[in-house]
């Protein structure tokens, strides 16, 4: 069959990821058990940015829930890099705004950070809640610092809670290395090499090391420093200031690289999309630059593939204007192209051979997954 080249007007779908906007509500959560208001900052997937607006209608699905500690003396409003990165791709995120003071509780924030979930899940199930039928059973219990110590901690408090990550996470009191003990979660540990608040060999790696679960990852960011884990913090940089050593690498750069990472981690596990994890894998492998360890595959079934396949061919690579495919059968195929980020950026279904007008993508690397007869493989691809 004659080579079919590809321009968006000849109908075959062509889809760049449309994110949703920002809205955001104050909630005061209350806790019966321990007669206490959980003040909970939550910004959800909508329509129109804003306070209060109603949750998006140009979607019907449901959103995974991440409830986010924050750091010792630190605010919520530090961490709006992750809530600017999330909230847009499908994801509520809530932020107690407790134990905000010098002398926090710990074993309070940690009870906090569960009762979060669980009191957002019950929202889930009432009517007249901005959240009704909006909120997916996967979650995820994340914090910073202090908060992902507590992260650690709140798993003994909730039996919904079903992953955990962590970013420069702290030792805290009672012992969030005991409790990594009794986590047999799916979690992402996350630190910078160049911490000298939380350094790594004292916090995150016996934190990774002790963790009981039968999929963990972990990843040290070469020149990152514990701060920069979130955007500008007044209280943690004064903290950071008089330690060494410094970071090497710009805040920018970190947020990069820990989001390179993150949302693929999420997009698997929380959406349950395999080829974000074959990405996450095909990352961390092609990754000499900074420290990752695991103890476990993300979507064994899928692999990534030689560019000459038992079933189909891709060239050029690096590419440039187009990319073609050439099928070794005469069956229809289907494919999709995914920045580093897997973001959609083209798909749809050929036969024989297919050229991809591709002029328009910036530089990068990008990922293309082919589909035929049940069989699935995910190439590298880089745009020069």
């Amino acid at each position: 069959m004659g080579k079919v080249i590809l321009f968006w007007f000849l109908g075959c779908l062509t889809l760049f990821a449309q994110p949703f906007q920002i809205g955001r509500t104050t909630l005061n959560l209350f806790d019966a058990s321990r007669n206490r208001t959980i003040a909970t900052e939550v910004f959800y997937p909508a329509d129109t940015n804003g306070t209060d607006v109603p949750i998006t209608v140009s979607s019907s699905q449901t959103f995974p829930l991440l409830s986010f500690g924050h750091g010792f003396v630190m605010t919520f409003e530090a961490y709006q890099n992750f809530w600017e990165e999330l909230v847009p791709q499908g994801y509520i995120m809530a932020f107690p705004k407790t134990e905000g003071s010098i002398t926090p509780s710990h074993t309070n924030f940690a009870k906090d950070l569960a009762f979060v979930i669980e009191a957002m899940n019950e929202l889930n199930s009432n009517s007249s809640s901005l959240f009704f039928s909006r909120i997916s059973p996967k979650n995820a219990v994340m914090g910073h610092s202090m908060g992902g110590g507590c992260a650690l901690l709140a798993k003994q408090y909730s039996t919904q809670i079903n992953h955990v990550v962590t970013f420069a996470a702290a030792e805290t009191n009672p012992s969030a290395i005991s409790a990594s003990s009794t986590i047999d979660l799916p979690s992402f540990t996350i630190a910078g090499i160049n911490d000298c608040v939380t350094p790594p060999a004292t916090n995150q790696l016996p934190i990774y090391n002790t963790l009981q679960s039968s999929c963990k990852n972990y990843l040290g960011i070469t020149g990152a420093s514990h701060c920069q884990m979130a955007n500008f913090n007044f209280f943690c940089s004064v903290g950071e200031g008089t330690c060494s050593p410094s970071p090497s690498i710009t805040r920018t750069e970190q947020h990069q690289i820990i989001f390179s990472y993150l949302n693929l981690w999420l997009d698997y596990y929380l959406k349950e999309n395999c080829v974000s994890g074959e990405l996450f894998e095909a990352l961390k492998t092609k990754d000499n630059d900074n420290v990752t360890n695991s103890n476990c595959l993300l979507c064994e079934n899928l692999s990534l593939a030689n560019l000459n396949n038992s079933f189909f061919e891709v060239s050029p690579n690096p590419f440039n204007e187009s990319i073609s495919i050439k099928s070794n059968n005469e069956v229809y195929f289907e494919y999709t192209l995914y920045d580093l980020k897997a973001n959609k950026i083209l798909e749809g279904r050929g036969i024989s051979n297919l050229q991809l007008e591709t002029s328009f993508l910036t530089s990068g690397i990008f990922f293309l997954t082919v589909i035929q007869n049940q069989q699935t493989k995910t190439v590298k691809l880089i745009k020069h």
